[in-house]
């Protein structure tokens, strides 16, 4: 009897010293042996991954717009840079163009219109107004102008010097007259013609080639200065 008491008695020291065993290593693996395995890692990995999907969109947050500023930066000076660019090209246009728009400038026969008429008193003559073109401002800083009927040296319109400013400014709707008698001469004599040839200068480039109003006979022609005042050019021999 005391035998299987003493069998019982050992069978439960040995049953308690193993629920200690366990107690001990059920306390030795604690959250941080847990964590530090394999399987339990897995939610976490998981975490980290959404995580990162949360930021995908945040791609156009700060940092994506950051970029985007710097971006919107760079094409903004290239735009400044294309408008400067392109006030110099405007600038160029209008220089080679010939930009008459300034003042203290020549006027060149192109930068004029002409009109001829024919005016019969106190005597008979033809009447040249001229005009600067619209946007133009010049001087004539020649005052008396070319003048000739055909190419002979006997068309040129000698000058008798009478009337005239110099220089004047032509702009706007101001004008400015000249006087053209075509014949001086007596008689019957002279050569007909239907055209005048007007320029600023005896060596301008562009003369301009006026209709007349009817055909003149011409001999010993004569033309005065240019003067704001019509009355002043009214051409007679000296």
């Amino acid at each position: 009897m005391r035998s299987r008491l003493a069998t019982r008695s050992a069978r439960l020291v040995l049953a308690a010293a193993a629920v200690t065993a366990l107690a001990a290593t059920a306390t030795a693996c604690g959250p941080e042996d847990i964590t530090g395995s394999g399987s339990p890692a897995a939610p976490s990995a998981a975490a980290s991954e959404g995580s990162g999907g949360s930021q995908s969109p945040a791609g156009n947050g700060p940092s994506s717009n950051g970029n985007n500023g710097s971006k919107v930066t760079e094409d903004s000076g290239s735009g400044d840079s294309s408008a400067e660019s392109s006030g110099e090209s405007a600038a160029d246009s209008a220089s080679d163009s010939g930009d008459k728009s300034g003042y203290g400038q020549s006027c060149g026969t192109n930068d004029l219109d002409f009109t001829v008429t024919w005016e019969a008193q106190p005597i008979s003559y033809y009447l040249v107004t001229a005009k600067a073109k619209p946007g133009i401002t010049c001087y004539l800083d020649v005052n008396t102008p070319s003048v000739s009927f055909g190419s002979d040296a006997d068309g040129v319109a000698s000058p008798v010097g009478q009337g005239g400013e110099d220089p004047i400014k032509l702009s706007g709707t101001s004008v400015a007259y000249a006087g053209i008698n075509p014949k001086t001469s007596g008689g019957e004599g002279g050569t007909e013609f239907d055209h005048v040839i007007v320029s600023t200068t005896e060596d301008d480039p562009n003369p301009a080639e006026l209709e007349l109003p009817d055909m003149a006979t011409v001999d010993k022609p004569i033309v005065t200065n240019w003067s704001t005042d019509r009355n002043e050019t009214i051409p007679r021999v000296i």
